[in-house]
């Protein structure tokens, strides 16, 4: 259903940029390399980084060994992280949740996504997908926003809690295309779901994952997703950008060390991903989990981060919602 291969290495031609000789060069790695996963196991961070790591390892003659670390929405798997030395034995799967708005939501909080750790590199995109209930009069993103204008406000979004991506990407998307929704809130993304499904709420924009078997089984509408433009992550499905000019809102999973690592190291670490998001067997992987390949070199990752946590910023401001 899905075609992904072409979001593969953008911009820097990830293959060329080490090959194997640095490898030994840089006596990397010399012991077990641990990904810290902030997330519980089962989570789609989780299930991507298993994937990722698992791949990374089949060129090194150690063995990459996972250890989760959930709790803060991430943030203390962040923390062990940067607390962690900085020689690429241990290494953290970040994600929109953990390193964008994490220090925008908590208080307790203090890591600063941008200078307080280094970015290896961009792993996969996870779209979010506008679903509404079949029932709603609308066929495409266009004919739903001028329904809900005409309803000035007495519609319901769906959410998966105040500050989850869904509640954040589903408030910027209302301030990008001018209309407004009451905001109910769920306690986790399934329920929040499940709420649009039974009609009680009108519409969400929720990650990809957990809406498109619904969506297969006729149970939800597909309406489009919050990529860019010019991308087809769902087969046909249109963009939401195709529809509101620039908007895009998607979470992102990444390839993160403690600050301080040595150059052949990153190196190394950039060269591996682009090698794994390249195997067949893990692009399979990822398009059955909702996740796009993207790999970056460290400064594309800088660069999508700082926008990301501007995007996230704004839509926590205009939410109105205070950090706890």
């Amino acid at each position: 259903m899905r075609t992904r291969r072409n979001f593969l290495a953008t911009g820097t031609g990830l293959a060329s940029l080490v090959t194997l000789p640095a490898i030994a060069q840089a006596g990397f790695p010399q012991r077990p390399v641990k990904f810290i996963i902030p997330n519980a196991p089962g989570s789609s961070v989780d299930t991507i980084g298993r994937l990722l790591m698992a791949e990374m390892a089949k060129a090194w003659s150690q063995p990459a060994v996972a250890d989760n670390r959930a709790g803060a929405s991430g943030a203390l798997g962040m923390e062990a992280g940067r607390a962690s030395p900085a020689d690429g034995h241990t290494l953290m799967v970040g994600s929109t949740s953990a390193v964008s708005t994490a220090p925008l939501l908590q208080r307790a909080v203090r890591y600063d996504p941008l200078s307080d750790f280094d970015l290896v590199s961009l792993v996969a995109l996870l779209p979010n997908v506008l679903v509404c209930n079949p029932a709603l009069p609308v066929r495409n993103t266009r004919e739903f926003i001028d329904h809900l204008r005409s309803r000035g406000g007495k519609s319901n979004m769906a959410s998966a809690g105040i500050g989850s991506a869904s509640h954040l990407a589903g408030v910027a998307f209302q301030n990008a295309a001018e209309f407004k929704s009451l905001h109910v809130p769920y306690k986790g993304g399934s329920q929040g779901v499940m709420s649009v499904v039974s009609g009680e709420t009108d519409w969400v924009l929720t990650p990809a994952p957990a809406a498109m078997s619904l969506v297969a089984g006729g149970r939800l509408r597909l309406l489009g997703h919050s990529m860019a433009a010019d991308t087809k992550p769902l087969g046909d499905a249109p963009s939401l950008a195709s529809t509101v000019p620039g908007f895009e809102f998607s979470g992102w999973i990444g390839l993160m060390a403690p600050k301080g690592l040595p150059g052949a190291v990153t190196s190394e670490l950039v060269a591996a991903v682009g090698r794994s998001l390249r195997a067949p067997d893990l692009l399979k992987a990822f398009d059955t989990n909702g996740a796009v390949p993207r790999a970056s070199s460290p400064q594309e990752f800088r660069a999508y981060l700082a926008r990301d946590i501007a995007q996230n910023k704004r839509a926590v401001e205009t939410a109105g919602v205070q950090p706890e």
